[in-house]
């Protein structure tokens, strides 16, 4: 499949830990502490085939064109993170106005923020099988970890993947155990996990990450699926986008702008595959072989959309354990709904 795809290496490097989440804002973000004024788009990505919307939006200059249709020339930054916790903090702290992180980072500052900012989900950025793979043969399932194993992913009981491995761990040990697995799990970029997991010989056994990484450690036959997130869930949207209420109701035509460009966006994806293929390599400049990556882009449990999807068990799960304190009656509690609403669950 060629070499790892490793996009914007220098903050893959500062943002190794999340310990260090909060130095690489500081040196790479400029953090006001209110909202920007309307005509200005602070945008926080991670890794993966998963953002491609935003890549098309980012390639095509999108949110400027339906901008420019309100009588406004908006300026869209952007600044790529790893980890829940970078991302809900950027938000929190007033760097950036719209987050990219998974359903858990967003269930975690939803409730967090509930009556007070009030954070909620802009849109979601498709359907996708998230999978947990590992290159230790004696590891067929979650029930067969041991202390020797770490688990690599972006955030230890944070990231939508450390979310979704503790709720297979409570259908499997019950919920007083729903967290056994947080003990052997570390927070690793996925472009770092993935050239560990691949080359092997290091402390990562297994790595929970989304497309492509999962795709290209799988071309190694000494990978393996461990768990698959359609199997846990069905299929499901985990990741999204979520801003501050504050930075929705003070800034309608730029959140419009940012919501057109978001669908046309999706609509591109769906309909021209290798075009999108060709975006993300021009955005994340990831070194990975283009008709490789078009085949897992043309993966037929793939959806680009930005209805959200199959969101709610997991919000359910969270609250049940004590990861929410407050409890959504619906999906529709933790998205904004807008002039046009989505169609989600």
């Amino acid at each position: 499949m060629g070499i790892l795809s490793k996009p914007f290496p220098r903050l893959t490097k500062q943002a190794f830990s999340l310990g260090l989440g909060l130095s690489l804002l500081t040196s790479n973000l400029v953090m006001p502490s209110t909202a920007q004024a309307e005509g200005q788009l602070r945008i926080a990505e991670q890794f993966g085939i998963v953002y491609l919307l935003l890549n098309v939006v980012r390639d095509q200059h999108l949110v400027e064109k339906y901008g420019q249709q309100e009588g406004l020339d908006i300026k869209v930054d952007w600044t790529q993170l790893s980890g829940g916790s970078a991302v809900n903090d950027a938000l929190l702290s007033g760097a950036i106005d719209i987050a990219g992180a998974g359903v858990g980072p967003l269930l975690t500052v939803w409730d967090r923020t509930h009556g007070r900012q009030n954070v909620k989900a802009v849109a979601s950025l498709g359907n996708f099988p998230y999978l947990l793979v590992s290159n230790n043969p004696n590891v067929k399932s979650i029930a067969d970890f041991t202390a020797k194993d770490r688990i690599a992913v972006p955030a230890v009981g944070v990231s939508v993947q450390s979310r979704y491995l503790q709720l297979a761990s409570a259908k499997l040990w019950g919920d007083k155990d729903y967290a056994r697995l947080d003990a052997y799990s570390i927070n690793l970029p996925h472009p770092d996990a993935a050239a560990s997991i691949v080359a092997g010989g290091t402390e990562v056994s297994a790595h929970f990450s989304n497309p492509p990484f999962q795709e290209q450690e799988l071309t190694n036959p000494n990978v393996h699926v461990v768990l698959d997130t359609y199997d846990l869930l069905g299929p499901n949207s985990p990741t999204v986008l979520f801003a501050t209420e504050k930075f929705r109701t003070e800034n309608p035509k730029t959140y419009h702008a940012f919501i057109e460009a978001l669908s046309e966006a999706a609509a591109y994806v769906q309909n021209d595959k290798p075009g999108a293929a060709d975006t993300y390599l021009r955005v994340t400049h990831a070194k990975i072989n283009r008709d490789a990556l078009i085949k897992i882009i043309e993966n037929p449990r793939f959806e680009f959309t930005i209805n959200p999807k199959n969101t709610y068990p997991l919000a359910e799960f969270m609250y049940r354990v004590g990861a929410i304190k407050n409890k959504p009656a619906s999906w529709q509690d933790y998205f904004f709904e807008d002039a046009t609403p989505l169609q989600g669950s």
